[in-house]
């Protein structure tokens, strides 16, 4: 593990604020674009009726980001989001005030203006303290009490990591999390990609293990509320599933299997980020929206903001699903309670 210290006071994350709108400007508005759709809670089962009152409606609470993912409510009681092209962590109060968390994330100057070069995943450990896939510095961080930062993976057998994605912490202090390549420029074909699959990885220890290499696009991951089982989704556009691998005693996986694939002749969109409540039913970002599963791997109701979404945090009372899509923070209001990031404090 190394460490190096973080940019800190309120003074700090102002000139950080600077220096992310002097990265990456605003982009020019798209002549011609199509109007944001409607939201629709849509409900296919009658379970879905227990999830989501009646009155569910899907709320904007932010919106102006570059394109958001990997949020989290902390135990201060905000969320806090990456903004991945704007290579800043924002922090989102429920009434919709923005502030930097921390910024800039990647520090190197050889990226494309506007990619992927920020964080993407974040999660809490069980003291609380944040942590980070970094998606263009290619390693999982931990943000320290003190303001340091903690590198906690950068390789696997002397090799770079492709790109950390996402990412959960198990009850027993372990991370696990998926390393697609989506933050190299050329993906799968990209010159600085050192290892030649896309592995799910667990941190134990202070030291890195692979747990599978089987899926082509891991992506969103997440335990069952037993910890029984791990979710991950894939998202391969021609292969579009969520996978469920049984876990071992030992943390390390078992026998895995389909937990629910899209219909080839399904919407446009690929599975991404996921969450589960304290039922056990899955919360996958996928085509349109929000695809509601129950644990037997029905389907039974969807959330569709205006904007595709591509993650989703469980916050305020705990009943309060979050949702980051594109350029905008949702949320909905539901009648469970979602499984909390690694441990209950």
């Amino acid at each position: 593990m190394t460490k190096h210290t973080m940019l800190g006071s309120g003074l700090v994350l102002v000139f950080a604020l600077a220096i992310v709108a002097q990265q990456n400007p605003p982009a020019a508005p798209q002549r011609g674009a199509a109007p944001p759709r409607e939201a629709k809670v849509v409900r296919i089962d009658p379970a879905f009726d227990a999830i989501a009152p009646a009155n569910a409606q899907i709320e904007k609470v932010a919106g102006g980001f570059g394109f958001v993912e990997g949020p989290v409510w902390t135990r201060q009681g905000s969320l806090i989001l990456s903004d991945i092209p704007g290579n800043a962590i924002m922090r989102v109060t429920p009434a919709g005030v923005i502030s930097v968390f921390r910024a800039p994330i990647y520090y190197g100057t050889n990226y494309r203006q506007g990619f992927h070069i920020g964080s993407n995943g974040l999660t809490l450990d069980k003291e609380g303290r944040v942590v980070i896939a970094e998606h263009g510095s290619r390693r999982i961080t931990r943000l320290e009490t003190t303001g340091e930062m903690t590198v906690l993976a950068d390789k696997f057998e002397g090799k770079r990591l492709n790109s950390p994605n996402d990412l959960v912490v198990k009850s027993d202090g372990s991370i696990y999390f998926t390393d697609p390549p989506y933050g190299l420029p050329q993906q799968n074909t990209d010159p600085a990609k050192e290892i030649p699959y896309s592995g799910v990885y667990r941190i134990q220890n202070g030291k890195i293990e692979l747990l599978t290499k089987d899926i082509q696009w891991p992506n969103g991951i997440g335990f069952s509320p037993d910890e029984r089982y791990l979710y991950i989704a894939n998202s391969d556009p021609m292969n579009r599933f969520w996978m469920r691998y049984e876990v071992r005693p030992n943390g390390t996986l078992g026998a895995g299997s389909e937990f629910y694939k899209i219909p080839s002749d399904g919407p446009a969109g690929i599975p991404d980020g996921l969450k589960l409540d304290k039922e056990g039913n899955l919360y996958g970002t996928g085509p349109n929206g929000i695809w509601v599963i129950s644990p037997q791997g029905k389907l039974l109701g969807r959330f569709e903001p205006p904007e595709v979404p591509a993650n989703a945090a469980w916050g305020d009372d705990g009943k309060t699903l979050y949702i980051t899509a594109r350029s905008s923070l949702y949320r909905v209001k539901l009648n469970v309670a979602g499984k909390q990031p690694c441990c209950e404090p």
